[in-house]
């Protein structure tokens, strides 16, 4: 493929790839959390326990704005905040059983979104052709 035809595919993947994640995040979150309190509540969903400031470096946001999305997230009872074990000056967030249910909730609700969408999308062939490709694409995530 050229560096032309590559670079095309790869803006046109980033472009659809954006547009897939940003459908993922609406569906299964209700309307009272923002797309931001959402990622961090997967993030955390995911097992991922850290601090404010390791949050933040995570989603790519300032501390300020995570602190925020950590305090709406805590008036919501979906977090916790424990001392640090190791450093008694910070606090590890995690899920409260609140949050880990309504984490799954969304996950699952995303997965049946996806997987009826493309059912109603695509014929047989056409989903075995998008499979081909995540096959490709997996092989690009591993280098």
């Amino acid at each position: 493929m050229s560096q032309t035809n590559a670079a095309e595919v790869a803006r046109d993947l980033r472009v659809v790839f954006s547009r897939l994640r940003r459908r993922m995040q609406v569906v299964g979150s209700a309307d009272d959390l923002t797309p931001s309190q959402v990622a961090v509540l997967t993030r955390l969903g995911k097992g991922e326990i850290g601090s404010a400031s390791t949050l933040a470096a995570a989603e790519g946001v300032r501390p300020q704005s995570m602190a925020a999305t950590l305090a709406a997230l805590d008036q919501h009872g979906l977090i916790r905040r424990t001392p640090d074990p190791d450093d008694g000056r910070r606090q590890l967030v995690d899920l409260t059983e609140a949050g880990r249910e309504r984490a799954a909730g969304d996950r699952e609700a995303r997965a049946e979104w996806l997987a009826t969408s493309l059912e109603e999308a695509f014929d047989a062939d056409e989903l075995a052709t998008i499979g081909q490709a995540m096959h490709l694409l997996g092989r690009l995530t591993e280098q």
